[in-house]
């Protein structure tokens, strides 16, 4: 078992989500001791961002704006999808401070529009959730 940078950088799936917490300087953080509940979008998340979102979000100029993108898909603990279940209707808190709103009703779906489409992922610093979309603080 690997920790959650490791783990999503050896799934292949997650190329941008690691290239913008390199450039968020969020790769120790990452592979701390956590634990940490990672939502983590996939390249086809951050492709359906209108183009050239990336690009300008990885910039030096942008690196608050993105940390506080990245760090709202992180909430601290291990909290896994059977944790989830019970919780349809509540919010939690996640690392940049702001709350994600979680609904059970189809499936789980955080903010209303993301959808949580693989869980459980363990790591030895904490758990990875796939999602299908990139989460923006309001």
């Amino acid at each position: 078992m690997h920790d959650i940078i490791d783990t999503a950088v050896a799934a292949g799936d997650f190329k941008t989500l690691a290239a913008a917490v390199t450039a968020a300087g969020l790769i120790s953080t990452l592979k701390g001791a956590g634990p940490f509940t990672v939502f983590a979008p996939t390249d086809a998340a951050f492709a359906k961002l209108p183009a050239g979102t990336v690009e300008s979000l990885v910039s030096p100029e942008n690196k608050d704006k993105l940390t506080a993108i990245l760090t709202y898909h992180v909430v601290a603990g291990k909290v896994m999808a059977a944790d989830v279940l019970g919780m349809d209707g509540k919010h939690a808190k996640t690392v940049n401070g702001a709350d994600l709103a979680i609904s059970t009703q189809h499936g789980v779906t955080l903010n209303g529009t993301v959808h949580v489409v693989k869980t459980d992922i363990e790591c030895t610093n904490g758990v990875i959730h796939v999602i299908d979309a990139v989460l923006i603080p309001a």
